[in-house]
């Protein structure tokens, strides 16, 4: 397996810089035009000549915006955890769902008390709709 995987590497190469150099804007391409750089790609692909000559010449590089890289970024951006019970939005989230339960638990304690007092008329051979 292990004698594989140069040949691999190689193809991972260049089909990543065909890919890349059809996927890559008319204007960002340097040197030559982009129709060319698929045919060097293609041709010198497996001495990597074509591959890496795309990779190094072929492609505008800009800078990641703001001057970081995305590492960066997120090392200087880091949000800190914070516990639920110290969360102010957490807390709000949970009186307000309280208040929607006990709303509910009336609701049901009154549907429950209703019935239940229907059922002792009905048992006491009163007419249960009272009229």
């Amino acid at each position: 397996m292990l004698r594989y995987l140069p040949f691999l590497l190689v193809l991972a190469l260049w089909i990543y810089a065909f890919i890349d150099c059809l996927n890559t804007p008319e204007e960002q391409v340097r040197g030559l035009p982009k129709v060319i750089w698929v045919i060097i790609i293609l041709l010198f692909g497996e001495v990597l000549v074509g591959p890496i000559a795309w990779l190094v010449a072929g492609k505008v590089r800009t800078a990641p915006a703001g001057g970081s890289t995305p590492s960066e970024w997120h090392r200087s951006h880091r949000t800190e955890f914070v516990a639920p019970d110290d969360n102010p939005e957490f807390l709000k989230s949970l009186k307000e769902e309280n208040k929607k339960d006990e709303s509910l638990l009336k609701d049901w304690e009154a549907d429950l008390r209703r019935r239940e007092e229907e059922l002792r008329r009905k048992e006491n051979g009163e007419d249960p709709k009272g009229s």
